[in-house]
């Protein structure tokens, strides 16, 4: 190994604030990750960057840690309702984890660290503005509301960072990024992480990033190594009783489901709920503080199954998540990689399962074809061309299509179990119902 390598092995040696080596030390972390390792040096030094990295990597703190070293340079607060440093997500739930990350790394210090998103009381955010802030993290749209409230101003920032930009671009958040740049100084520092590539990813690094360096930890669009990942046919309205075998084979761990849709999620999470698993939920149309409680009682362990759109997908930090099942697959080929990571965090093994009806057949190729892998079959045969096309015409994925919402009939045939990713699937499963548990003592729901 280099020498050049070996400086690079601890966080001592990356030009970071002595206050903040203080607060890594009490947070146990001692060994900077491949992305901290690399791109911290070239962002203390004052270069834009691109960083392509998984989720799970320690993105915030490759961008957070330089960002607070600068700031805690400066030795005096910032102006009212000015921003020196600003961070765009695309999501609360990312929004929050940023905020709580950076709030631990500069405990002590003077930095004041704030997070504005939709869902609260924008009064008491403006409140908060005018105040002035080092660091604001802040998704699109309400950060726009209170830019044309005249709520902050972003003349002095210096800062600008786009966490998983990529998802921002999917979720149509262009037009917003572009009115906020254009509010930002051009001599700033940019700096603009993504776990995927897409072309319209290269037109926004090169119209925000001036000479940037690029970091790349891994291919882009490819998942976690230590994700044991799995593909398991079987027919729409098999797969919540299908789910319910599998979750029963791991007791007492954390699983992350992902459904298409609100009301899918919802209506999936009573049926768990009426089999007696410990399961919440969360979407779009859950309110700030459904969906802040639900990630709190889901985090603590007192549920262990969570039911979510792709809000979740980007943004949720567990690393005690075990299991990711991909219930309906997602439309958006790239959201996949992002869905798993949700599981193998810090440093643990996890395992991933997608479900695959006759109609999602396309989205399986398109998943494979972006992370330029085939997934290992453990379970059900593959569907033929015939059994994809005998679908009926417009009937979508994600719904269950059994009576009253209740799953359809068994298959005669055992579903396998998901002891290893390795192709075919083994045998197992009980009859008729599926494996029922005591519900936990002071079980939390999907309104939690």
């Amino acid at each position: 190994m280099a020498v050049k390598d070996k400086l690079l092995e601890n966080f001592e040696n990356l030009g970071l604030a002595p206050a903040l080596l203080k607060n890594l030390d009490a947070l146990g972390l001692v060994k900077p990750t491949p992305i901290q390792a690399q791109g911290i040096p070239h962002i203390v030094k004052g270069r834009d960057l691109l960083g392509l990295a998984q989720t799970g990597t320690g993105k915030t703190a490759a961008f957070g840690l330089p960002m607070l070293t600068q700031i805690l340079a400066y030795g005096k607060r910032p102006a009212p309702k000015t921003v020196r440093a600003l961070i765009l997500a695309p999501t609360r739930e990312l929004a929050t984890q940023i905020h709580d990350n950076l709030t631990a790394f500069a405990a002590g210090s003077p930095v004041r660290i704030f997070r504005v998103v939709g869902g609260a009381s924008i009064n008491v955010q403006a409140e908060r503005l005018a105040k002035g802030t080092d660091v604001l993290i802040a998704t699109p749209g309400r950060l726009l509301d209170l830019l044309d409230r005249r709520a902050l101003t972003l003349a002095e920032t210096k800062y600008l960072v786009l966490d998983e930009a990529d998802q921002m671009l999917d979720i149509g958040f262009i037009h917003s990024l572009r009115k906020i740049a254009k509010l930002i100084p051009a001599e700033r520092q940019t700096l603009l992480f993504s776990a995927t590539m897409p072309k319209l990813m290269e037109e926004l690094a090169a119209s925000y990033l001036t000479d940037p360096v690029r970091v790349q930890v891994a291919a882009p669009g490819k998942a976690a190594e230590k994700i044991d990942q799995g593909v398991h046919f079987v027919s729409q309205g098999d797969k919540a009783t299908l789910l319910a075998e599998y979750l029963s084979r791991h007791p007492g761990e954390l699983a992350v489901v992902f459904n298409r849709t609100k009301h899918g999620s919802d209506k999936l999470a009573k049926l768990l709920d009426k089999w007696g698993f410990s399961v919440t939920a969360i979407h779009g149309n859950k309110s700030q503080g459904q969906r802040e409680r639900a990630l709190a009682a889901f985090r603590a362990s007192e549920v262990e199954v969570l039911v979510a759109t792709d809000v979740a997908a980007r943004g949720l930090d567990i690393p005690l998540v075990a299991h990711v099942y991909n219930y309906d697959l997602p439309n958006v080929p790239e959201n996949y990689v992002h869905r798993i990571g949700r599981t193998a965090r810090a440093g643990r093994d996890g395992r991933a399962v997608a479900f695959c009806a006759p109609l999602e057949m396309g989205d399986l190729r398109a998943i494979e074809k972006a992370m330029k892998a085939q997934i290992p079959v453990i379970g059900g045969e593959p569907h033929s061309t015939a059994a994809t096309q005998a679908a009926k015409p417009g009937q979508r994925p994600g719904r269950n299509r059994g009576g009253n919402g209740k799953p359809a009939a068994r298959p005669a045939k055992p579903v396998g179990a998901p002891k290893t990713a390795k192709a075919g699937g083994g045998g197992g499963g009980g009859e008729g119902r599926p494996t029922r548990r005591p519900a936990r003592k002071g079980k939390r729901t999907q309104t939690a």
